[in-house]
């Protein structure tokens, strides 16, 4: 059993949770995820390492509450257990030495995965972070402390202008763009659209571009195949040939297809779920 040892309540429906997996801890590294379960019959889903302390043992994840599974997530306490917390998953995010200067950009919950990396960099001391972050507005905006200690620049942008500059992360990269700021690799996470529109901003410009793929995933080892996306042309499994891949070469729009296959079913299963609860 895993323990959360820490809960904080970033903003509306999305929570914070420092976990005790000291297994997970000793191996973990920025760009790889989890997959947790909360009793013998609950769904299986993946999170992405947030962070990681290996002396204490313990790594964050942060997720919305959106479907059945995390609300009954966030109605957890510190003190509370987790059956199943599984990882680390997935290959980390893997940089050429050579690159210096580093654009991360985190799009909602997409901000915390690009924290460790963003940490990692800095922390190297050897390359130049300008980090990006965005949220529809101000009340949205997570881990903002974190990422300004994390990076040489911190850039924010909100769909309504509340805080930063008023438009999408992209906005913020294509002015970067346009004043010929150093990129040698920029590194997005967030939903599927928001990357997309990232890749196509840097493609015309032959700029590195990583992304990290939120794809359906069931058992996490490539054994169901539920997590397929076409990678430059050819099929690849999420959880183990990613989640990272080369922004250019990823099929999207295939993508968010396949993440609404099963958008009627998780909606029926919520609200029977909530009823349950209401009685």
């Amino acid at each position: 059993m895993f323990k959360i040892v820490e809960k904080r309540i970033l903003a509306p429906d999305i929570k914070w949770y420092n976990i005790y997996a000291p297994q997970v801890a000793k191996k973990a590294r920025a760009g790889q995820f989890v997959i947790l379960r909360l009793h013998d019959k609950g769904e299986r889903i993946p999170l992405t390492i947030a962070d990681y302390d290996r002396e204490k043992g313990t790594v964050l994840i942060v997720f919305q509450e959106v479907g059945k599974t995390t609300k009954m997530l966030g109605m957890l306490n510190e003190g509370d257990e987790l059956l199943d917390f599984i990882g680390p998953l997935g290959i980390p995010f893997q940089l050429e030495e050579k690159i210096t200067n580093v654009v991360l950009i985190g799009g909602g919950v997409g901000i915390p995965a690009i924290y460790p990396k963003a940490k990692e960099l800095f922390r190297e001391g050897e390359k130049r972070v300008i980090s990006i972050i965005g949220a529809r507005n101000k009340d949205l905006l997570i881990m903002k402390e974190e990422m300004a200690k994390a990076s040489h620049e911190l850039l924010i942008a909100t769909d309504d202008g509340s805080e930063g500059t008023k438009g999408f992360v992209t906005t913020v990269l294509q002015d970067l763009i346009d004043k010929k700021v150093p990129m040698d690799v920029v590194i997005a996470v967030g939903p599927p659209i928001m990357m997309k529109m990232v890749a196509k901003t840097t493609k015309p410009y032959d700029i590195y571009t990583l992304v990290s793929l939120n794809s359906i995933m069931v058992d996490g080892t490539g054994m169901c195949g539920s997590c397929r996306v076409t990678v430059d042309g050819k099929i690849k499994f999420a959880c183990v040939d990613g989640p990272i891949f080369d922004g250019h070469k990823v099929d999207f729009d295939e993508l968010m297809r396949r993440n609404r296959m099963y958008i009627d079913k998780e909606r029926l299963s919520l609200e029977i779920w909530e009823k349950e609860v209401q009685r």
